[in-house]
């Protein structure tokens, strides 16, 4: 070691290797010196150690962001540090990437019959094929993976129809006159080219009502299904599905009707109780489909929050349990913690919510965001759902077109026929930021958060790719700041109030 004077005066310094000297013997010389305090040592080789190393940056963060206030409209921001430590030290939520729950089957809508309608006759080819891919492009548009079809007419088509319409006093029950023409004309069309642009797309197939001559009351709307035509109706899904599937189109699940419990509709309807609904799929849809090798999975329920005994009460039945691959709900009654309450009654199940419209009634676009993110975005995924679907995709700038239904329902796009030009709804912006992020078969990831943040929806997920992607919606009336730590890795945000924001890393 080298000992020098560093700021001492002489004086001292002198003073101190004559202390030095007597303490040789003992070999405390340079331990007395350093302890004192009152030298500087120093290897001739060694330059004096820096200050300890700061916080490290590892990587970047991706961030989309939409405002109540429409200033930002899924705007790309830019990216953010991830650090090695926590640097900003706001309240922390934690990301658990080993705790995982369901995986996601998609987010879309119903391509119903109007929606077909408005996007094959009252579009030219090219604006089609541009509002078509911002739909469901995985790279430049906003990735819908999963679309709900009418299996036949609903409160959507430009007439009340099924695929198997006979005159009064007249039956089919050999399926004979079983077509698809109604949907030839549009809606299998813009599913093909919907398939061209997002091959992956999932599809459920649900009836409003089967063929009125399947029915008590001889009549599409209201009625029950004669017991003796529930063979015949289980043979007509089989058919439903084997025909899309000549034409390309893959039927992923069917529902076996919508609603089963409002029957007094204007529009094509048909009242099923869940005893009666069990039936049918213990003793017949289950076992046609089993017969004839289809993998279509079978949906229960397909109505509000407010009765999930109906779901349960099915799978309590073994022998329709088998053939059940899970049961799907609405949202115009209840809440969602609905979902979770048939989920741990059956575990062992998947749960969809499969529609929810918007409409005339409710105009605020913050307002909107809010309530669809609190709900029925991160509202269902967090109470197990596996899929977001809303209504219709596209609507026309009258709310239409309308088949006796809803008349001021609102399209996840509106095309305005009079000039061409597609809305985008706030139904459009809730959807994106979960579709073109969080992909099919992603899984959900446990988190923690600290007790000071409050007001602030968050969903996290694991994608197949193995990116990570998180949804925060703020829904107090000021910004939000948190941290969030994953693994080796942390990064801050504030997010604005009435805000939404998706972030991947």
């Amino acid at each position: 070691m080298k000992l020098e004077a560093c700021s001492l005066g002489q004086s001292k310094y002198k003073h101190l290797k004559m202390q030095i000297k007597h303490l040789k013997a003992a070999g405390l010389a340079v331990a007395f010196a350093l302890m004192s305090g009152l030298l500087c040592c120093k290897d001739k080789d060694t330059d004096p150690p820096g200050p300890p190393p700061g916080p490290v940056e590892i990587g970047k963060v991706k961030l989309w962001l939409t405002k109540g206030d429409k200033s930002k409209l899924l705007s790309r921001e830019n990216d953010i540090p991830a650090m090695d430590s926590d640097t900003a030290q706001f309240p922390l939520i934690t990301i658990d990437t080993v705790t995982t729950f369901q995986a996601i089957e998609g987010f879309g809508a119903a391509l119903t019959g109007s929606s077909a309608y408005l996007l094959h006759q009252k579009m030219d080819e090219g604006k089609r094929l541009e509002t078509l891919t911002d739909l469901f492009d995985t790279v430049t548009g906003i990735g819908i993976s999963y679309l709900r079809l009418t299996m036949g007419a609903s409160d959507f088509s430009l007439s009340d129809f099924t695929y198997d319409d006979m005159p009064a006093g007249q039956t089919d029950f050999d399926l004979a006159n079983f077509s698809l023409s109604q949907d030839l004309e549009d809606v299998i069309p813009v599913l093909q080219e919907i398939i061209q642009i997002n091959p992956n797309i999932k599809l459920m197939g649900t009836p409003w009502s089967p063929p009125a001559w399947m029915k008590t009351n001889g009549n599409m709307k209201g009625g029950k299904l004669k017991p003796e035509c529930y063979d015949v109706l289980a043979r007509y899904f089989a058919k439903y599905i084997k025909e899309m599937e000549s034409r390309g189109i893959i039927i992923t699940s069917v529902t076996p009707q919508n609603e089963p419990l409002y029957f007094t509709a204007g529009y094509p309807c048909m009242e099923m109780q869940a005893t009666e609904q069990a039936d049918f799929i213990k003793n017949h849809l289950g076992p046609a489909f089993q017969a004839q090798g289809i993998n279509t999975k079978i949906i229960v329920y397909d109505h509000n929050w407010d009765e999930p005994d109906y779901a349960i009460s099915i799978m309590n039945d073994p022998g329709a349990k088998q053939y059940v691959a899970g049961s799907a709900f609405h949202a115009y009654a209840g809440e969602v913690t609905a979902m979770s309450t048939v989920h741990y009654a059956h575990p062992d199940r998947d749960l969809y919510f499969t529609e929810i419209s918007g409409g005339d009634w409710a105009t605020d676009f913050s307002g909107n965001l809010m309530w669809f993110m609190n709900n029925i975005l991160i509202g269902t995924v967090q109470n197990w759902s596996t899929s977001a679907l809303f209504w219709n995709l596209v609507l026309d700038e009258f709310d239409g077109p309308q088949n006796n239904g809803c008349s001021n329902c609102r399209g996840v796009i509106t095309l305005r026929t009079s000039n061409g030009a597609v809305i985008e709804n706030e139904e459009y912006y809730a959807i994106a930021h979960f579709s073109k992020f969080v992909r099919p078969s992603a899984r959900r990831l446990a988190f923690t958060k600290s007790q000071e943040i409050i007001n602030l929806g968050i969903s996290a997920f694991l994608n197949p790719d193995g990116s990570k992607a998180m949804v925060a919606a703020n829904y107090n009336d000021e910004t939000v700041s948190f941290s969030v730590n994953q693994g080796n890795k942390y990064f801050s945000y504030s997010i604005p109030a009435k805000s939404v924001v998706t972030i991947i890393w």
